[in-house]
């Protein structure tokens, strides 16, 4: 895997795979997510104008701030597929990042997928804790993915 010289999840300190669904467990894929994520784009903090990764062989990673605070960050982070409708994002997922805790919360996704698996998953998850879980075990290996793709996003100075 190419995260060898970057930190790793594997030392989290209570595995979420081990109790699914609890809130100890979610905190700890958020602890994961926030490290994949910083994989993907090391100046987190840095982020201020929307950027594009592009890798040969997969659809072109565009990740965007919308919103900053002292504690907290919040970014897009999407594929955007041309259809003939027009340009469609998708998975289109608003990543919360809670700075002072290392953590990185996928608080929503598109709600309807252009995929039909994984809109039939999405709708058998109706609870808010089931809602969040899947979100987070989506972003989880979606990041992983995307690294392994190759895709790394620079960090621009701030303003």
């Amino acid at each position: 895997m190419l995260v060898d010289a970057f930190e790793t999840d594997t030392n989290c300190p209570v595995s979420w795979q081990a109790r699914s669904r609890s809130f100890v467990s979610l905190m700890t894929l958020y602890e994961s997510n926030h490290i994949r994520l910083s994989w993907l784009a090391p100046q987190l903090h840095s982020v201020c104008e929307p950027q594009v990764s592009r890798v040969e062989g997969d659809c072109p990673l565009h990740l965007a701030l919308e919103d900053r605070s002292r504690y907290t960050t919040t970014l897009r982070l999407t594929y955007i597929f041309e259809d003939e409708a027009g340009p469609a994002a998708d998975p289109d997922v608003r990543i919360r990042i809670y700075h002072d805790a290392r953590l990185a919360e996928a608080q929503s996704c598109v709600r309807w997928h252009r995929h039909g698996l994984l809109e039939s998953i999405r709708s058998r998850l109706a609870r808010d804790m089931d809602e969040r879980w899947m979100r987070n075990i989506m972003l989880n290996k979606w990041l992983e993915y995307c690294v392994e793709r190759g895709h790394r996003f620079a960090g621009s100075p701030l303003r």
